[in-house]
C-alpha cells in the first residue's frame, strides 16, 4: 500500500512539473515572439532601396594604371541670370516644413493647381485685400497660384551674390 500511495504522489508532482514547464515554455515563447518587432512592409509604391554602385572595370583599371592625359578645360557656365520683378514684387522661400498647396483663388475652398516644397524660393507677385494670401510664382517652374501668408519668408540674392566677391 506504501508503494501505490508513494507512486500516486509521485505521479502528481510530475505532472505538476510537466505541466508547469510546458507553460513556461509557451508562456517564454509567446513573449519573445512580441518583443521582436514586425519587418517593414513594402509598398509597391515605395522606392527601392539606394545601393552604392560599384566602380566599373575600367575605372579600376584606370586607377591602377594612371596614364598622363590631357584634361580637357571646363568651359565656364553662364551664371543664371536673374529675371525682372514686376513692381512689387519680391523673392520669397517657403517657410511651412510640409510646404504649401497653391490655389486657383484666395480662398481655403479654391480648387488646387500644384504645390511649393519647404525652403523652395517663390516670387511673391502681389497680397490679397485682406492680407490673408499672397499670390506666389514658383521659380522653376514659373507656376502661379495663392498661398496662405505667413508660410513665406523675403528672401534677399543680395548676400548670395556678393559673398563670392569678397576676398578669400
Amino acid at each position: 500500500m506504501f508503494s501505490s500511495l508513494l507512486k500516486f504522489i509521485l505521479g502528481v508532482f510530475l505532472a505538476i512539473a510537466i505541466l508547469i514547464g510546458s507553460g513556461l515554455a509557451t508562456a517564454l515563447y509567446f513573449v519573445n515572439r512580441t518583443a521582436t518587432p514586425p519587418t517593414k512592409p513594402t509598398f509597391s509604391n515605395d522606392y527601392p532601396p539606394t545601393k552604392p554602385k560599384a566602380p566599373k572595370a575600367t575605372q579600376a583599371q584606370a586607377k591602377k594604371n594612371p596614364q598622363p592625359q590631357s584634361s580637357p578645360t571646363p568651359t565656364p557656365t553662364p551664371s543664371p541670370k536673374t529675371e525682372k520683378l514686376p513692381p512689387g514684387a519680391y523673392r520669397g522661400i517657403v517657410t511651412w516644413p510640409q510646404g504649401l498647396g497653391l490655389r486657383a483663388e484666395p480662398q481655403q475652398d479654391a480648387a488646387r493647381v500644384g504645390g511649393v516644397a519647404f525652403n523652395q524660393k517663390v516670387i511673391i507677385l502681389e497680397e490679397s485685400q485682406d492680407k490673408v494670401w499672397q499670390k506666389v510664382r514658383v521659380e522653376d517652374s514659373k507656376q502661379e497660384g495663392w498661398v496662405k501668408a505667413g508660410n513665406t519668408q523675403r528672401f534677399e540674392e543680395q548676400a548670395e551674390e556678393s559673398a563670392p566677391n569678397q576676398p578669400q
